[in-house]
């Protein structure tokens, strides 16, 4: 039955406002709870845009902007179209942490599926009470919210990023919010902080881990694609004790991401590969260097290594010996005590290094080892110091340093103070937007390192021909397609494509993806024309 009368303007797929013709409310029950006024969808657009710019504060511009995708999701999408680089860091990273953060003192209801691990039984009817009558979910993106941003483990609060996420890949890749479930996957927290404050929201009670943990994430799988058959699976800002193990749990026999660990290590190889040409150097010379070895740092460094494989042509046991990680305990080494799988696949002999080397020291660490890549994941901030930048500088000519934690107040070091710092020689990738700036009288644009220039075109480019799985060779596809978009020959010119571009950007990656799908012959449909099948796709928020 159609919906009528506030129904439809309670329902944000439906709902129009003004824009409901005299013929339309009286079809639909609206005549008489509606102005009299019949606005277009771009007199709409133009009051949300100026109310936004009215907001005091990215907080207040970001919690006015969900209240426009809560009740009119197509008017949301349209003002996104249009002001994409405007909206995209107020939506997602970094504005959304502060989202996060301050979650209990501003609730008013994240329109996403809550799953309890108290309730397994609960999981069907909780994805169906979010999906409604719909079987046709394309994306199931579902978070535990233990590895959040930089900003670490937030329970029930995390709920936000799926907000900021499922925005991303609407505007992005053109996926019809309607085919998104968001899921909250509710298995408690760690923080005290939220245990003790009475209004936190979530579960009050301690991470469950172990056997009960992975038995509720079966059947959280199960389910999901019981219903949803030919959705992607996307696993968000899982925590270092669980993100890789589901990822390689299930990375084989279903199609799933974790866009940390994969769509992160994509945008950082296709950062790379671009800064080898730009610097005129092989990729098989590569040498990195990796500040902060999490779930995000060992996931970029496996799909560099993955790419220093099929694209370099080095071995498996050479490309992994270019890679030196350091965390908390320093230089990982062999035969250190608490090392996680990642970490114990890129450690390095103690004999390998001068005698004296202080493992603490990252200047000391970069000067041992002449990388011809530094990439930051740490979140600590200020960690690139100058002494550590000039000692990049000095070993290589063209450096990439990519300080790439978000938000802004963790990042290892600004674009400005690196280029500064490496006398304009630094190739340079943030995590955060970075504004363009002089040196030496050159303007140097900033490339940002983050997820959504590849997990956005990844999906869906793994949906178009219903891909079995999402492959390594899908992966370096991506990646190269992003890498040839970059502008190699003016000086001064970002090693990422523009987020500004992120549609074209999107649309770039699905397309060699889906290629690469075709002719690993793991598509589960046939496609004809790729670039029609994206096209056909796409879900215009248009009225």
């Amino acid at each position: 039955m159609t919906k009528q009368g506030f129904a439809v303007l309670d329902d944000s797929l439906l709902n129009k406002g003004c824009a409901f013709t005299p013929d339309e409310r009286e079809e639909l029950g609206l005549t008489g709870l509606l102005p009299a006024a019949v606005l277009t969808i771009d007199q709409q657009e133009a009051m949300v845009y100026e109310r936004f710019l009215a907001q005091p504060t990215d907080l207040a511009r970001r919690m006015y902007l969900m209240s426009v995708r809560d009740d009119n999701a197509r008017l949301f999408f349209y003002s996104m179209s249009k002001h994409l680089t405007e909206y995209m860091p107020i939506v997602y990273a970094p504005t959304v942490a502060q989202s996060i953060e301050g979650y209990s003192d501003h609730y008013f209801g994240s329109k996403v599926a809550y799953i309890s691990i108290d309730h397994p039984e609960e999981i069907e009817r909780s994805l169906r009470a979010f999906a409604g009558e719909r079987t046709d979910i394309r994306l199931v993106v579902a978070t535990d919210a233990e590895g959040i941003l930089g900003i670490g483990d937030w329970g029930a609060n995390g709920a936000e990023i799926l907000t900021g996420k499922l925005a991303v890949y609407t505007a992005a890749a053109s996926i019809d919010p309607a085919q998104i479930l968001p899921v909250m996957v509710d298995v408690g927290t760690n923080r005290r902080e939220l245990l003790d404050d009475p209004r936190y929201m979530g579960n009050r009670f301690e991470r469950v881990r172990g056997r009960r943990y992975d038995d509720f994430i079966q059947r959280f799988v199960d389910v999901s694609l019981g219903l949803y058959p030919d959705a992607l699976m996307h696993w968000e800002d899982f925590g270092r004790p669980c993100a890789a193990p589901i990822l390689e749990r299930y990375r084989d026999k279903i199609l799933t991401i974790n866009d940390d660990i994969q769509g992160t290590g994509v945008t950082v190889l296709g950062a790379l590969i671009a800064a080898t040409k730009v610097a005129a150097r092989e990729l098989a010379d590569t040498k990195v260097v990796t500040f902060g070895a999490g779930t995000a740092g060992i996931g970029i460094d496996d799909q560099i290594v993955d790419g220093l494989v099929h694209l370099g042509g080095l071995s498996l046991e050479e490309a992994r010996s270019r890679i030196y990680l350091v965390d908390r305990q320093g230089l990982i080494l062999k035969g250190m005590d608490g090392l996680t799988d990642g970490q114990r696949l890129y450690a390095h002999g103690a004999s390998e290094f001068p005698q004296g080397l202080d493992t603490h020291d990252l200047a000391a660490i970069v000067d041992a080892i002449a990388p011809t890549a530094l990439i930051g994941t740490s979140t600590v901030h200020g960690a690139f110091t100058e002494q550590v930048c000039k000692n990049m500088a000095a070993q290589c000519d063209r450096p990439l340093i990519a300080p790439i934690s978000n938000p802004t107040k963790l990042a290892e070091a600004t674009a400005k103070d690196v280029v500064t710092w490496t006398a304009g020689r630094a190739l340079v990738v943030t995590g955060t937007p970075s504004a363009s700036f002089e040196y030496g009288g050159q303007t140097y644009h900033i490339g940002q390192g983050n997820n959504a220039l590849m997990y956005p075109g990844l999906c869906l480019g793994a949906l178009i021909p219903r891909s079995r799985i999402v492959s390594d060779g899908m992966l370096l596809a991506g990646a190269s397609a992003l890498a040839d978009m970059v502008d190699l020959d003016t000086p001064g010119a970002a090693i990422l494509p523009s987020m500004a571009e992120l549609p074209k950007i999107t649309r770039t990656v699905a397309r060699a993806v889906a290629l690469e799908s075709i002719e690993e012959g793991l598509n589960r449909i046939e496609v004809a024309d790729v670039d029609q099948a994206i096209a056909d796709a796409a879900w215009d928020p248009r009225y």
